[in-house]
């Protein structure tokens, strides 16, 4: 079947780089591109009228944490200092012998969970990132039941996914006055690389080639350096992408210095893990970050000269009082800049528009992390950081993943008028603009509904969820708090 966009805006892709076509069209058959650009008089079985609106290649999400963000809503506007901002402490770590109660993401491989949960964060997920106009997304290591769930909901509702379980030597608990303690089980590591590999082996290439494989040690400072080894070992023979967290907090930071007497990314280097399809989970703690105090700066030129990726999440590390130190010494390193969403909101206009903004700031100057940037990193960076030629770009050849951003503001006055579409929907978007959703050559959401989707079912569904693991919090929180306790109301609840 053969399907032609007429499309007032579209981005298109010469010579490398994007470019802005007027009053032009976009056809494609099968699930490939055929033309970009203007006076296609071939034969077409469908045309969609996209007039008013920018049709722009789907966004690629480098960084995704399954999960309907129950637990994260217990550390909005608070947290504790000892954790130095980082999130996945204060809302996975329990007390010693402790499970998170509630959320099946901290279950490790083989634990008994709700077969319900682990559907429900997955439908969650994957239906909020299609309607944000995801149309390929990388989840970042959770355990063998999520992955299993996601791989379902990808299947069903058509989206484009790197996954596989994750693996580390042991996580973070906290021991009985809630100081932080790390648990090292280095057999843990190597059954967990173990059930990747052959998660990857039967699933890679699954959903007619949607799904593909991604090798995930979650992060540096809780693998050993073997596992690392291991984990180059087996991407370079099944020429597959990585992803870890690091460099990404100030705690890790210290732990990898104090161990192997190398900065996180300088053990990275050493191991050969820096490459393109290295995908560096936040990035924002290397030694050139001047909070740091570390007197040898030489991360950024390792990363850079690799070539080596960094999902910068914004919206997410922003909430945390932290950010990247700063985007144009990344892009100026030569490091590809990637943008994930973390775990809410899965938005790619929003982390955009933030994480421009937070480039201008940081870097002192308003021509830094333009919407040009931004938009690059939302679409090609990621494509590069997975090893991929044919998605993040709309041209003759490529895959037909695509999306329709409406640029009337849905019935508001929040655009404006529209000179430059990429500049206004970095500036004035919402992921809500996004009409249609195309992977693959299939439409997945038109009109902003997904077939198969109930929001208002998912929200009533999430809710009663999230208030099961804020009763529990005290089962399993380092210092026995209640949620009211952990995360006060706003303001008073009156009587």
């Amino acid at each position: 079947m053969r399907t032609k966009i007429e499309a007032t805006w579209i981005v298109g892709h010469t010579r490398g780089q994007h470019t802005l076509l007027r009053d032009a069209e976009l056809v494609f058959e099968g699930n490939r591109i055929v033309h970009v650009g203007k006076g296609f008089e071939g034969r077409v079985d469908r045309v969609i009228d996209a007039w008013g609106k920018l049709v722009a290649p789907g966004f690629i999400d480098t960084h995704v944490h399954s999960g309907h963000r129950a637990s994260h809503r217990l550390i909005t506007d608070t947290g504790r200092p000892m954790y130095y901002g980082q999130p996945f402490l204060e809302i996975s770590v329990p007390k010693e012998g402790k499970v998170v109660k509630g959320d099946p993401r901290y279950l490790k491989h083989g634990d008994a969970g709700s077969a319900a949960a682990f559907e429900l964060n997955a439908a969650f997920t994957v239906a909020e990132l299609i309607r944000n106009g995801v149309t390929t997304f990388i989840e970042y290591g959770s355990q063998l039941s999520v992955q299993d769930a996601l791989l379902a909901e990808v299947v069903r509702l058509g989206s484009r996914a790197y996954l596989a379980p994750g693996y580390d030597c042991g996580r973070w608990v906290a021991d009985e006055s809630g100081r932080l303690k790390r648990v090292r089980n280095d057999a843990l590591g190597r059954e967990g690389l173990k059930t990747a590999l052959a998660w990857i082996e039967k699933n890679d290439g699954a959903a007619d080639g949607r799904v593909r494989g991604i090798l995930v040690p979650r992060e540096v400072e809780t693998s050993s350096r073997e596992l690392l080894q291991d984990t180059v070992r087996a991407a370079d023979e099944l020429k597959m992408p990585m992803a870890t967290h690091a460099a990404y907090s100030v705690i890790e930071f210290y732990e990898v210095v104090k161990e192997h007497m190398k900065t996180p990314i300088e053990l990275l280097d050493e191991l050969g893990m820096l490459r393109p399809t290295l995908n560096i989970g936040h990035g924002n703690f290397i030694s050139d970050n001047p909070n740091l105090n570390y007197s040898v700066h030489r991360d950024l030129e390792l990363m850079g000269r690799a070539g080596a990726s960094v999902s910068h999440c914004p919206i997410n590390i922003v909430r945390r009082a932290r950010t990247l130190d700063h985007w144009q010494h990344y892009r100026d390193a030569g490091v590809n800049l990637c943008l994930g969403s973390d775990t809410y909101p899965r938005d790619m206009i929003m982390n955009m528009r933030t994480a421009s903004y937070l480039g201008k700031v940081m870097g002192h100057t308003y021509f830094a992390a333009t919407s040009a940037d931004v938009f690059h990193a939302a679409t090609l960076g990621g494509a590069i950081s997975v090893g991929r030629d044919d998605l993040g770009r709309l041209e003759a050849g490529a895959c037909a993943d695509i999306i329709v951003v409406d640029l009337s503001g849905r019935n508001t006055l929040r655009y404006g008028p529209v000179r430059d579409p990429v500049k206004s929907i970095v500036e004035c978007g919402v992921g809500d603009d996004v009409d249609t959703v195309i992977v693959d050559g299939k439409v997945v959401m038109e009109g902003g509904v997904i077939p198969g989707v109930d929001f208002a079912k998912l929200r009533a569904q999430a809710q009663t969820a999230a208030e099961q693991i804020w009763d529990t919090l005290a089962d399993w929180d380092p210092l026995g708090r209640n949620h009211e306790q952990a995360c006060p109301w706003s303001y008073p609840i009156a009587e």
